[in-house]
This record gives C-alpha cells, structure tokens and sequence, in this order.
C-alpha cells in the first residue's frame, strides 16, 4: 500500500501549467531524490505534498485517504516540508522550537532538544539566539530541527544543503540517512548529481512540470 499517491495531479497558475498529470506512488520508507532544471516544477510538487497548495485538478492521497478529508494541522504534523530559504518565526531560536509542542498542548522536552541540537552539532546557546543574527545555514539546521522534533512520517527536503558548507553538508545527509532508517519517508529535492545517488533508493526527474522518469538507484 502507498503511503503517498498522487492521481493525475496538475497545478496551473495564471493559465499556465506548473505540473500536469503528475501520477507517482511513494511507498513507506522511501528516500526520493528529486532532480531536474530549475523552474521545472519540483518545489511545487513538494508543495503540493504537502498541501501547502491545492492541485488544480487530480487526487492527492496520505494513507489511503485524500488530503481534502484532513485538517491543515493534522495533516502537516504527519508531512512536513522544510523550504530552501528557512523560515524562522517570532525573536528567539526558542520560539521556533517551543511551537511543534505549542501545537500539541505539551510542554518542550529539552531532552529530545538537546539531543537534536548535538545531532547537528550545535549547542543549546543558540536557544536564546535571535533569530535575525543567525547566518543562512544556521536558520536552516535551525528549521530542520523544528521539523524533526517530532517524527513526522513523510519529510519534504527542497534543497536544505543549498547553504551550508562542505562539513555541514555531510552532518545534515547523515542525519536525514539515519532518520530514513528510523523509518522516515524522505523526499528531497537537490541539483548535485552525486547527493541525489548517495542515500535515495530511487530518483525522480521532474521536467517542464512532467514526470521525465522515476527509477530506482542501484546500490
């Protein structure tokens, strides 16, 4: 069974189509490398995963069940999308972090934040940091942790390497390798040929907003 499926799914804006009949099955435990140009629809597509936008025509399926019949909230606790340009709310570092239990009427659990936070080998200093004097990698290593500090089951990835150096690049593709064999279903989307072989089982073209192939990666 699918966890996620998409049924003939095209997006248009202004009479033009970003993607159309967009029809893939993503299994439980997948890890998808998304490649293609730019501007040939694959941010959307992600979007569109995640409910972020509507698709102007076609089904969109989580479970079993169409994304229509699922609240907002309800559905993104379980899919969840960090976007290429990160974006970080409120003053503090801590007032991203406080809001996935916010949401959930719970209190933080610094255990699962300091753990997260030595993942990404950060110190928790940077919970009282203003969110204004972080450089681009840090508000992305910063949202990727307010992602995951519950375990979604789907995690929609558009090019969250794009700003970090060499050494930061490694730590976030072992962290996104060791939460796929927890047993998350990784989407991501990237432009380097080697990352998008390195840790996908399969990898999907997007191409002027259609599927060029979807094909499985041999290891």
């Amino acid at each position: 069974m699918s966890l996620l499926e998409l049924q003939n799914v095209s997006f248009a804006r202004d009479n033009k189509f970003i993607l159309k009949d967009i029809s893939l099955n993503v299994e439980s435990g997948d890890f998808i490398s998304i490649v293609g140009p730019s501007g040939s629809g694959k941010s959307t597509f992600l979007k569109l995963c995640c409910h972020l936008i509507s698709p102007t025509s076609g089904d969109i399926f989580f479970n079993s069940k169409n994304y229509v019949n699922y609240s907002p909230v309800e559905l993104r606790k379980c899919i969840v999308y960090c976007s290429q340009t990160p974006y970080l709310f409120g003053n503090t570092v801590m007032d991203n972090i406080e809001f996935p239990y916010f949401i959930r009427h719970m209190k933080p659990d610094f255990a699962r934040i300091n753990s997260l936070f030595s993942m990404f080998h950060m110190s928790t200093d940077y919970l009282e940091r203003d969110v204004q004097n972080l450089s681009g990698g840090e508000k992305q290593r910063i949202a990727l942790i307010r992602s995951i500090l519950f375990m979604p089951k789907i995690l929609l990835l558009d090019e969250i390497t794009s700003a970090l150096d060499i050494d930061n690049t490694l730590l976030v593709e072992k962290v996104i390798s060791s939460l796929n064999c927890e047993g998350i279903t990784i989407l991501w989307i990237t432009h380097n040929s080697e990352q998008s072989t390195k840790y996908a089982n399969k990898v999907l073209t997007i191409d002027s907003g259609k599927i060029n192939s979807f094909e499985e990666v041999a290891k």
